[in-house]
């Protein structure tokens, strides 16, 4: 059994978003080939779903901006811009997205007093979405992931999927997904092959 997991392909993290990743927008066909082409068993798509007033949303700290690092429940955080704010255009799935062929759709980030990169469970490990056990009972034996970002949900959703996962052959697709800093994507990659995923091309999905 073989599964796609797209990784918070929204309005808000592509162009025109609150915030937005460069590029974003290029996912979304590559994603469609994906959905597309009768190689998976199983899509699946993460959405990025806070409340209103998120705590790691700078505007709720006095005088902090985006993008200054903060804290949130005695832990360090990024300050984001509000973005993906539940029931909002913003949180949508990209409307370019073939929404008929994702068969589960994933919320997370829900608990206004810590942040979830993951698709898995929260930033503190405290929380889990439940998406690991779905897998499993699935059957999963192989997941692809790909989606935005690079260097934040889709690392952070891959190196859980390693660990959550035992046994299943975890792969990255990296065309199919875009960074927010050249930098970090890089460094999110080796992390990413240094614990076990294996980073491939669409084109080795669709050969």
């Amino acid at each position: 059994m073989k599964a796609l997991l797209l990784i918070d392909i929204q309005n808000g993290f592509c162009p025109g978003g609150n915030l937005p990743v460069p590029d974003g927008d290029q996912v979304a066909p590559v994603a469609n080939r994906l959905i597309d082409s009768g190689k998976y068993d199983l899509v699946l798509a993460s959405q990025d779903w806070h409340p209103p007033g998120h705590g790691s949303f700078a505007s709720a700290h006095p005088g902090k901006k985006p993008f200054e690092m903060g804290m949130l429940s005695g832990k360090p955080q990024m300050m984001w811009p509000d973005h993906c704010v539940q029931n909002t255009e913003d949180a949508m799935l990209h409307p370019e997205l073939n929404l008929d062929g994702i068969d589960f759709i994933q919320q997370k980030g829900q608990n206004p007093t810590v942040d979830s990169y993951s698709a898995f469970r929260d930033n503190d490990h405290a929380a889990l979405t439940g998406l690991a056990a779905h897998l499993r009972a699935e059957g999963i034996s192989q997941l692809d992931l790909c989606g935005l970002a690079t260097d934040y949900c889709v690392k952070f959703s891959a190196l859980d999927a390693v660990e959550m996962l035992p046994g299943v052959k975890v792969r990255f697709i990296e065309d199919a997904s875009r960074g927010i800093d050249p930098n970090g994507v890089e460094a999110a990659i080796n992390e990413m092959r240094a614990r076990g995923v294996a980073i491939i091309d669409s084109k080795e999905v669709l050969a």
